[in-house]
């Protein structure tokens, strides 16, 4: 099975993602899962547009990997009530696929993450699992959206237990057939 970490933030600084992408990467690789990321932010995605007279390579190779995954997780920190505009950008390059007997993201399942300051990183859950569903994914029913304030173990880098077990449940949702 390869399971794809779709990352959307767009900071190459040490972050949430980085942290929430090791303990995945920890988690996952003990159970000899093969886990691909795709950090937005390393990638030169342009803006989409449907006058475009060729396809970019970036994005041909976007769209093969994210349809060459058989399990996806996207992470997010909430962008004035969604994700992060560069990410929503690049999954509507999937319309490339379009023609093809399967398109989009046809039947892959998918966990979300959003992180935010106060109670908020619901309506990114719900704004990924919107543009996830119209792309023929399957959204799982358990999410997380992370608070910022109750993430870490206080005074540390360290995801809470409380945090730690979420991401787990969605792993294990995810994982099962």
């Amino acid at each position: 099975m390869k399971l794809l970490v779709f990352n959307g933030t767009i900071s190459k600084k040490l972050n949430t993602a980085n942290h929430i992408i090791t303990y995945l990467r920890t988690t996952l690789e003990g159970m000899g899962i093969e886990m691909v990321v795709y950090n937005l932010v390393d990638h030169q995605i342009p803006i989409f547009s449907e006058d475009a007279e060729s396809v970019p390579q970036a994005v041909l190779d976007m769209v093969e990997l994210f349809r060459s995954c058989d399990k996806h997780i996207w992470l997010t920190p909430l962008y004035h009530g969604g994700m992060v505009g560069a990410m929503k950008n690049c999954l509507d390059w999937l319309i490339v696929s379009a023609g093809e007997k399967n398109p989009y993201l046809n039947g892959i399942k998918v966990a979300l993450v959003c992180w935010a300051f106060g109670g908020n990183a619901s309506s990114g859950i719900d704004n990924m699992r919107v543009v996830a569903n119209t792309l023929r994914a399957w959204t799982l029913p358990y999410n997380v959206p992370i608070v910022m304030q109750d993430f870490y173990d206080r005074g540390t880098k360290n995801i809470s237990i409380g945090y730690q077990e979420k991401l787990e449940r969605a792993m294990g949702l995810l994982l099962e057939n």
